[in-house]
């Protein structure tokens, strides 16, 4: 557990570097340094959160999941209202004002892990049965993904009803049960792309880069041209030439591409090795958690982190479709920062936890006592 635990730090700390080294270089050609002092702020408060989460016995999550989920459905009901969501390129995500914004789907992801995990430790024996197995959950999951699709947000509502389908199928929810909801959802998914031109444009850019590389396909197609340029050891630091307008968002979603120019291959490859081993870590910590709870919660964290960086760095190496979701302790953007710290105090605490059991000592019996005479 120790060295899990470690791996795990270790990993966070040098991806959390990397991501403020990369901010600033990518950020380099505008004036003053404002985005990186906001994830500077961002990252301050998440690591406060991070030690408070991980000093905090994780089971008293508990007695908030189901508060914690009627306020995350509460604030992504808010953004949807005209004048307290902002509307930013066309998508209601974001609650605030000013500089500072948060994106209320960001808690809602940690909010729905956490209402799963206590719902799948409450009703375990019941899992494997279709109404506390599947209606209930999947009726839970569907009222959050349907908040969050119509923000729209498409790439997040794929990401949570993948972990949320895991979590169940770890609390023991049949396959059977499992398959008639995802098949509706791909349908249901792939009616609102065929309705959606934008999103329909993405994906033939997608199928054919080199056709749309001047138009929907350009951030993509700019993208592979910067880590083709880095090669194995990259530009050098500073001295990458696609951030300079080229890559649109280099500093948020596509921040990898500029990783990839300016470090090259190798230091791209460190950063995959990074999310495997905190998702391997992750998983360890869940499967030797003292409890349900603690398995089922720190699984549905281990997966979330590792299905957003799949996502995200299979989307700047065009491996998927344009889906916007930010690379995890990387990518600018205080919202997921601020839950993605969260995240990985929880797993800590639950390894806390699970040491703390290890260390109680085990009752022995000594050769002379006498077993109490049992009544006739």
């Amino acid at each position: 557990m120790k060295l899990a635990v470690t791996l795990l730090v270790f990993c966070v700390a040098a991806l959390l570097a990397l991501g403020m080294t990369m901010l600033y270089s990518s950020t380099m050609g505008q004036p003053g340094a404002h985005y990186l002092r906001m994830q500077l702020m961002w990252c301050a408060l998440g690591l406060a959160l991070c030690l408070a989460a991980a000093v905090l016995d994780y089971r008293l999550l508990k007695r908030i999941a189901l508060p914690l989920l009627i306020v995350s459905v509460l604030l992504l009901v808010l953004v949807l209202v005209p004048h307290i969501g902002l509307k930013i390129k066309g998508a209601r995500r974001w609650l605030g004002q000013g500089a500072f914004r948060f994106q209320s789907s960001e808690l809602a992801k940690l909010a729905l892990i956490i209402a799963l995990a206590w719902y799948g430790e409450h009703y375990q024996r019941q899992m494997r049965f279709w109404k506390r197995g599947i209606l209930i959950p999947a009726s839970i999951v569907a009222l959050v993904l349907g908040l969050i699709f119509i923000e729209p947000d498409r790439g997040t509502t794929i990401l949570l009803a993948s972990v949320a389908g895991v979590m169940l199928l770890i609390g023991g929810v049949r396959w059977m049960f499992i398959v008639p909801p995802v098949l509706a959802a791909v349908v249901g998914l792939g009616f609102s792309l065929l309705n959606d031109r934008m999103r329909l444009k993405r994906i033939f850019s997608w199928l054919d880069l080199d056709k749309h590389k001047d138009g929907v396909g350009y951030q993509a197609y700019q993208a592979m041209l910067a880590l083709g340029a880095g090669g194995w050891t990259g530009l050098g630091l500073g001295n990458g030439r696609q951030k300079l307008g080229f890559v649109p968002e280099n500093h948020t979603d596509f921040i990898l591409s500029i990783i990839g120019e300016e470090l090259g291959l190798v230091a791209t490859l460190l950063v995959i090795a990074a999310f495997v081993t905190i998702v391997l870590c992750g998983i360890f910590i869940a499967r030797n958690s003292r409890d349900t709870f603690g398995l089922l919660l720190g699984s549905g964290i281990s997966f979330l982190i590792g299905l957003q960086a799949f996502i995200n760095i299979g989307v700047v190496t065009s491996a998927l479709p344009n889906k916007g979701l930010p690379l995890p302790f990387v990518s600018y953007g205080g919202s997921n920062l601020l839950i993605m710290l969260t995240c990985i105090g929880l797993l800590l605490s639950i390894a806390r936890q699970a040491r703390a059991s290890e260390a109680l000592p085990v009752p022995e019996r000594s050769g002379s006592e006498i077993p109490a005479p049992q009544p006739s």
